[in-house]
Parts: C-alpha cells; structure tokens; sequence
C-alpha cells in the first residue's frame, strides 16, 4: 500500500470508506458500519448531556479560557488534601516540571470520548471507526502545534518523553561508533539512551548554565562524524530556554540532524519545527502531555517522516505488520505505523489533543509574560532570606521558563523540602534526573560524586526546585515565601535538628 491510499484510509471518518476498503480485500462490514462518526458522536454527546450533573469537575458549555481563569479549571487546585498532622490545606504547587494537574476540559474530554471507544484501525464498528479517526485527526493537531508541515513529519505516539527518546534512539543508532553531540544541560531521559547505544561527546555549559554555543560549535568542527546533536528546548534544573534553531542550523552546516527534548518548553512557550530559514529547522522533537495538563500517559515524537522510514523500531507485534507466514515478515514500510506496535493509549492520544485545543487558548504569549513575573517574584523574594543560593542568572530572566532552584548554606534541603511540604507547600528537591548539572552548578567535581552512591536521598547533595504552573498566582508566591522562612526559622533556631551532610567527602 503507499502512503498516499494509507493517509486516506487512516484519516477517513465515515464508516463507508472503510467498508470500501474491506470490500477491495473481498471481506463484508457488519451493517453498522453504515452508521457515521457524526451520527455516532452526536447520539454520545445526547447520552452524556442527559446524565451531567453541576459538579465542578464538569466543562462549561461555552467558556473561553484565560491566564485570568484558568486556575478555576484545573483538577484538585484549590481542594485541601490531609497533611501528616491530619490537618487540611490546600497546597502551595510549586512541582509542575515534575509533573501537571489535569485540566478540567482535558478530563471532560477523555470522560466523554470513553463511551464512543472502540479498538484503533482493528474493529469494523461504528465506535472503532469513530476512535480510529479520532486518533488519526489528533496527529495533524499535535503536528499543527508545532508547525510542522504533515508532508515532511509525522506523529508518532509514546507514553512519555523518555519513552519517546528511547523509541528514536532505537530507530536512529546504528552503530555504536555512531557519535552524539548533548550539552551537560540535559536530562537523563536526553543523555542515557545515546549513552547505551553509541558515543556520547559534551559541549559544557557556562557557570551560570547556560549552553556555550561557541563550545557546540567548537565541538562539530572538531568531530566531522557527528550524525546528530541532541539538546533540551528548557531546562527542568534552571528553566533556561535553549535557542535551538541556532544549534539546528550548526548541525545542519555539518552534516549532522538536530533532535530536542521538548518535555519542558510545550507547555511554556510556543514551539516551531519551521526556523526562519530550511537549515533552522529542526528534525526531530519529543514531548509529554503530563507536563501539558494531561496526565493520561500521552505523548509524541514529531519527525522527519523519509528519515523514520528508513530505520526500524525497537518494538515488535501487531499493528506494524503487512503479512506474517509461517517464516517471513513483512513490516508496514511507513511510519507512524512502523514504530506503534499493540494496543494504542486512546485516552492519552484524547488527552494531549484537549490539552493543545486549550493551551493555544489560553496563548503563549499570556503564559510567558505570567510565568516571568511569577519568577522574578520568586527570586526577588529568595533574595531577602539570609544565606541563600539561587541558581543560575538572578538578573537577567528572559531565557527562563518557570523554574527556579535555590538551596540555603546552613539548613539541610533534603529536611527542608519535607518541612516545606508538611507545612503546605510542594516542591521538588534533588538532582531532577540531571546530575552532571546539578552538581556542576553546585561546583561539586565530577570525581567525588562516586561517594554519594548509596547515600541516603537527605544527604546526596541536591537543590530545592520550585516550577510554576499556568494556574499558580502571585499570592501563592507570597504563601510561600511565608511559609519558607516559617520553615527556616524552626531549622534555625533549633526547633527541627537540622543535620548537615556528614558520611560524604564535603558538606554541599
């Protein structure tokens, strides 16, 4: 089949396009197939209206979405939850680069779509064929997204950005004397599967940790047999924003394809595959719906599609195969189908398609101008507390998301973080998943972190992270800060023991 019948078939809604192709391959759809997706749809949504109730979980009929409302359609924002004492409050969430609350419209979506749910390009049914093409249609949204043109990319679907990452570096190494070009800025979930697969060469980072751009540079001209640069488009550890156009169009100069880690700038800022000119763009991006407000296990590898059909993927079953005899194998030569194997995740396919429907709503340059004044706040007000250390540019903030990470010189941030947490507030404290920057912007040197293996989590060296949400105010940045030096004060005076690191070389 060549792909010009398979866009055809995958993107078809009514139910005769499919009996038209069972028909081709001498085979009858049962009589409901005659029934359309509109029909169906409309007969679900009648369903659905007459068993709604008022609760506030439920999606307004007409609502336009703001950074002004936003707060009051996310799951659980403003719920208490118990604490260890068995007291209740509502939390302070400062953990959103973890992971997000789910939007309301993003649950009501996924609730209603459950009852037309049928099995993905398998079922020959009115519900399969509404699923099927719904779950083709929200490729073209998620590639629409990050404006990339559906002639040159595909959608591929994953359940997360390291399982994204995993699947391409499977399908795109294929030697270990491959060579990889990553900065010391990234995630694991960035540097790990290149490091099992191939060589894995570093541009450094500045002291403030920012990539050196000279150094990625620097480092293609010395290694011509680099085939792809990988980076992060943000940093989970300082929020920093990498200009990855810059870094697609010096891989492109060399001979070498730009992949980027999408996990911490979807949800923040507006996203691009098309740079300003053919040799800007970038070829691969992979990202999470969990860090975009829909928690359901969603996710996307957009990619060069000539490129992903010429590779193999790392897993095998039903779905991928043309013809299975007793012997032979014929795989399915086109992506996205090559590298989605078994059952697909429709809830999360559902999911990641509401939440981009609402993140545009609400718009980026909304968020961003929101998330920068919820930043400077945050630092300004780290600023006036005795003994801290703020990571990263405190002055200059135009290249940051929303992620702050700071650590005060006499009180422990493990025993910290927890106290933070009983007394409200949820962050995050540790390394992040990103150790070699974490610890390089500790000034910790990288021959002394053997020593922390099998350390207690209170005494490996680690920062405390606070990451901001589209719904997060103002208000809650002075909660916080109340409740930090609240916090402080205990450690300080005695009130909480306060150990500091001891069964480690040097106290961080």
């Amino acid at each position: 089949m060549n792909r010009t019948l398979r866009q055809v078939l995958t993107a078809t809604v009514a139910a005769c396009i499919l009996t038209t192709a069972i028909s081709a391959c001498n085979g009858q759809a049962p009589a409901e197939t005659t029934i359309t997706a509109t029909e169906a749809a409309t007969t679900t949504t009648e369903a659905t209206e007459a068993t709604e109730d008022t609760e506030a979980t439920e999606a307004p009929e007409e609502v336009k979405y703001t950074i002004d409302n936003i707060r009051k359609y996310i799951v659980g924002a403003d719920d208490p939850m118990e604490m260890n004492d068995g007291s209740m409050k509502v939390m302070v969430n400062f953990d959103n680069a973890a992971t997000t609350p789910a939007l309301v419209p993003v649950m009501h979506e996924v609730d209603s779509k459950l009852t037309t749910y049928g099995s993905i390009g398998r079922g020959y049914s009115a519900k399969s064929n509404y699923s099927t093409s719904l779950y083709e249609d929200t490729r073209y949204k998620v590639l629409d997204f990050v404006n990339a043109d559906p002639e040159t990319y595909t959608c591929i679907y994953v359940n997360n950005t390291t399982d994204g990452l995993n699947k391409l570096a499977s399908a795109l190494v294929e030697s270990k004397k491959d060579l990889v070009l990553a900065t010391r800025m990234e995630h694991h979930a960035n540097d790990l599967p290149w490091r099992e697969r191939c060589k894995v060469i570093y541009a450094e980072v500045d002291e403030q940790g920012r990539v050196i751009y000279d150094e990625l540079e620097k480092k293609l001209n010395e290694n011509k047999d680099i085939k792809y640069v990988t980076v992060t488009a943000a940093s989970n550890v300082t929020g920093y924003v990498t200009d990855v156009h810059r870094v697609a169009k010096m891989a492109h100069e060399h001979g070498a394809k730009i992949i980027v880690d999408g996990a911490q700038i979807v949800a923040h800022r507006a996203f691009s595959m098309r740079g300003a000119t053919p040799e800007e763009n970038i070829d691969f991006l992979v990202f999470s719906a969990h860090k975009m407000y829909s928690p359901y296990g969603g996710g996307a590898i957009v990619g060069l599609t000539e490129v992903l059909d010429q590779h193999m993927p790392e897993f095998y079953g039903g779905g991928i195969v043309e013809i299975v005899s007793d012997y032979k194998v014929t795989y399915t030569p086109y992506a996205p189908e090559l590298y989605e194997a078994g059952s697909p995740n429709y809830p999360g396919v559902v999911g990641l398609g509401s939440a981009i429907d609402v993140l545009k709503e609400v718009g980026f340059d909304d968020i961003q101008s929101h998330e920068q004044v919820l930043v400077k706040k945050m630092i300004d007000g780290l600023k006036e507390i005795d003994n801290v250390i703020i990571y990263g540019d405190t002055d200059d903030i135009s290249d940051r998301v929303g992620v702050v990470t700071f650590n005060f010189s006499d009180v422990n941030s493990g025993l910290l973080a927890s106290r933070l947490s009983e007394k409200g507030a949820a962050t995050r404290r540790g390394a992040f998943c990103a150790h070699p920057y974490v610890w390089r912007l500790m000034g910790i040197p990288d021959e002394e972190t053997e020593a922390f293996i099998g350390c207690d989590s209170t005494k490996t060296p680690g920062m405390i992270r606070v990451s901001f949400g589209i719904y997060n105010t103002e208000e809650e940045v002075d909660q916080f800060l109340e409740i930090l030096k609240e916090a402080l004060q205990e450690f300080r005076t005695g009130a909480i023991d306060n150990p500091m690191i001891e069964d480690i070389p040097k106290e961080y």
